[in-house]
């Protein structure tokens, strides 16, 4: 006699993901800010050196739009914030 046994066997898995790392702030081209007022806002509230500073700032003009910084939401909210009240239009997206 042949038996034939299959045994099934069910495992959980575990996955652990990181949803809240992929949020960006984007940085919006206006009529009204000077270079170096953004670049200094840029490195007093996000943290960047001048020269990459200046690089988001020209982005930023030619471009339209630039992305300076990614992390957690509630990393970059507080740092949204604070380019909005310096006059700077920008935006936290996932």
């Amino acid at each position: 006699m042949i038996y034939n046994s299959s045994t099934e066997t069910e495992k959980e898995v575990l996955v652990d993901v990181k949803i809240d790392e992929g949020w960006k702030i984007v940085v919006y081209n206006d009529d009204h800010n000077t270079f170096d007022h953004v670049i200094n806002r840029l490195v007093a509230t996000c943290g960047h050196e001048p020269l990459q500073a200046e690089q988001c700032a020209m982005i930023i003009h030619f471009k339209g739009k630039c992305t300076v910084k990614s992390g957690s939401y509630d990393e970059l909210e507080p740092m949204c914030t604070s380019l909005l009240e310096a006059d700077i239009t920008a935006e936290v997206e996932p």
